[in-house]
């Protein structure tokens, strides 16, 4: 009943990190607009620029030994995210999935827990700016990133409840060409994947 897919990714362009590297980010962020929160000129005064950024930078987990890996639930993710997008595709495989988040998140099981990358070369720094645009006109900030570079390589396998395996082929046809981490709309994390 249960079909394994072992995968093996390698990356085309670099990946950005998807973690906080500040884990009390959240806290921060809602202590930081109380009415007697510190400023962040500052925070900028008392710490210095650099560790301002860097914690605010987003970054990959490590394992003990400092290897940089993936979450199980970031392929998840992924799959959520193509899966979304191919629905409005008329002919394809999951335009005829009904409760698609449902579905991932029951019959889909990625493993390892903590997906290892192995790094093809050292582990580099993205900034780029992000733009949105809000009721007061157009915003823009700055995001900064850790990033693996371009033929890192992550295996992990996919167990599935689901009667087609290949929806998940569709989906990893998909996500070559859109991309895993950050920042995927730019071309980050585009890969090549071979089933084992």
């Amino acid at each position: 009943m249960m079909k394994e897919i072992k995968v093996r990714i390698t990356l085309q362009e670099e990946m950005l990190g998807m973690t906080p590297a500040n884990p009390e980010i959240y806290e921060q962020f809602i202590a930081s607009n109380a009415p007697d929160a510190a400023t962040r000129e500052d925070e900028i005064a008392e710490f210095g620029v650099d560790a301002v950024v860097e914690k605010g930078m987003t970054v990959f987990p490590r394992m003990e030994d400092g290897t940089p890996f993936l979450y199980d639930y970031q392929i998840k993710g992924m799959f959520k995210d193509v899966c979304g997008m191919l629905r409005r595709v008329k002919g394809s495989k999951s335009s005829i999935v009904k409760a698609y988040k449902k579905e991932i998140d029951g019959l889909i099981f990625v493993e390892p827990r903590k997906i290892p990358i192995q790094l093809a070369g050292n582990i580099g720094k993205c900034q780029r700016p992000l733009r949105a645009m809000t009721m007061q006109g157009e915003r823009v900030s700055l995001a900064y990133s850790e990033s693996v570079p371009a033929y890192s390589v992550v295996e992990f396998t996919v167990k599935t409840f689901l009667d087609n395996e290949d929806l998940i082929l569709e989906w990893l046809d998909y996500g070559a060409l859109r991309g895993l981490g950050q920042w995927r709309n730019s071309g980050k994390g585009r890969f090549t994947y071979e089933v084992l």
